[in-house]
């Protein structure tokens, strides 16, 4: 059982130095036992399939944590397939560790949950911690009752994984942008190139 642990859900698409940064802030000042990253099947709020088949995204991110103790992987959400709900990534969370996980989301995220699934139950069982991101929309007031979340503080870093793909199709350097065990892995599968 983890005393305090959070979720970092997302499609990863590929993993980036902001998702880890984001990790590795709410660890350290949250006070943190371990961040669980959660590759999602495919996003509730996203429109498209992701890019990378979803063997490639679990590989990336495994890559991607490597070394750090405090940060694991799960393919829950690969494994169960269809869309991805963080409500039902939760409850497997809960079975499996025990107690009330927080849940790493970014500031655009934040105005959104609203809109998420069965959200009312979601707030009574997490606490939310968000980032905020360059460009992005200042969050407004909580918009669920109840929702109980805090701001992190994180070092600017406008880095997407829209950013990768797009400069990986072009054939740029993605140093500085992800891990080098990430770029290798891109490389080698020629992931992300021109359609």
């Amino acid at each position: 059982m983890l005393r305090d642990y959070a979720i970092c859900g997302g499609t990863f698409d590929p993993v980036h130095y902001g998702h880890l940064l984001l990790a590795e802030c709410a660890r350290e000042q949250l006070g943190l036992e371990r961040v669980v990253f959660v590759p999602a099947a495919q996003g509730p709020h996203k429109d498209a399939a992701p890019r990378a088949a979803a063997e490639h995204r679990l590989a990336m991110l495994r890559a991607a944590v490597e070394g750090n103790p405090a940060f694991e992987v799960s393919d829950c959400e690969l494994r169960r397939g269809g869309v991805s709900y963080t409500i039902e990534t939760v409850l497997l969370m809960r079975r499996r560790y025990g107690g009330a996980p927080v849940v790493l989301i970014g500031a655009d995220n934040l105005n959104e949950l609203d809109t998420w699934r069965r959200i009312g139950e979601l707030a009574r069982l997490v606490r939310f911690a968000y980032a905020p991101r360059p460009g992005s929309p200042t969050p407004r007031a909580a918009p669920v009752p109840g929702l109980r979340h805090v701001e992190l503080a994180m070092p600017a870093f406008a880095v997407s994984s829209t950013l990768l793909r797009e400069r990986a199709a072009r054939g740029q350097s993605l140093r500085y942008l992800t891990p080098p065990h990430v770029i290798s892995y891109i490389a080698r599968h020629e992931l992300y190139q021109p359609a």
